[in-house]
């Protein structure tokens, strides 16, 4: 069975920082892009950041640029978002995701086969 776990969030202050991490099990995810979302109160799901596997290509959604770092460690098949600079916007519950094909856009929530439970993120002014 697989499972993706989040781990990491909490309440912040403004300005703060967080390191969520993403266990998974079950297979390994070393040949397959690996994404993080969030999920605001009732906003849709959004696209924060993923990591392409065979060319390590990063990529970030616009208000995280410059302030969050995606990255894995494929030897604990898991992948990790450094959050700093935490604005209170970035409140939300945040869920890793893994793509197993190479089809669709990484920035879509559609393209990602399997998610994690999610962790909340709450950032204070």
């Amino acid at each position: 069975q697989v499972q993706l776990v989040e781990s990491g969030g909490g309440l912040v202050q403004a300005g703060g920082s967080l390191r969520l991490s993403c266990a998974a099990s079950g297979r390994t995810f070393s040949r397959s892009a690996m994404g993080w979302f969030r999920q605001a109160p009732a906003k849709e799901r959004e696209f924060v950041a993923a990591e392409s596997w065979n060319r390590g290509r990063l990529y970030y959604a616009d208000s995280v640029k410059g302030r969050f770092t995606i990255s894995r460690d494929n030897a604990k098949n898991t992948v990790y978002l450094q959050m700093n600079s935490l604005k209170p916007e970035d409140t939300a519950i945040y869920y890793c995701a893994a793509r197993v094909d190479s089809y669709g856009s990484l920035y879509s929530v559609n393209s990602y086969s399997y998610w994690g439970q999610g962790t909340q993120v709450t950032v204070s002014s």
